[in-house]
């Protein structure tokens, strides 16, 4: 065998491997893209009525959140249009918003508005009781 053919098998596993892992990582989840701004009064609302929940919600397990400032929104995320409010939930998937709130209207609201966002644009489920 020569020394050109003794390195292909060693090539084709180290391929095969590679192609194997990266088809094994996982897609990257859905997330909820709070879009904030200093000195927002209703993304202090948010963070004192939801932020301390959210995490331990059903929601928040199924869409963790991550806050990007106004000022680099589209350096974070693709959003469909521009963001012009704050608070502006973002529904990401890949970095692609999926959907989104407006505002934050307070949490009776805020939590039905959610609930449905993510049944219309993900497969979230409601746990059921």
């Amino acid at each position: 065998m020569s020394k050109r053919q003794s390195g292909k098998p060693m090539i084709r596993t180290v391929t095969a491997l590679s192609l194997a892992a990266l088809t094994a990582l996982p897609a990257l989840a859905v997330e909820l893209v709070m879009v904030e701004q200093p000195g927002c009064i209703y993304c202090e609302r948010w963070d004192n009525e939801i932020a301390p929940a959210y995490p331990k919600t059903a929601e928040g397990k199924f869409a963790p959140l991550r806050r990007v400032d106004i000022s680099v929104v589209e350096d974070s995320v693709t959003p469909q249009r521009a963001v012009v409010f704050t608070p502006t939930f973002l529904l990401v998937e890949d970095d692609t918003e999926l959907g989104r709130l407006e505002g934050y209207p307070g949490a009776e609201f805020f939590w039905p508005m959610l609930n449905m966002l993510l049944r219309d644009k993900t497969d979230f489920e409601e746990p059921t009781e």
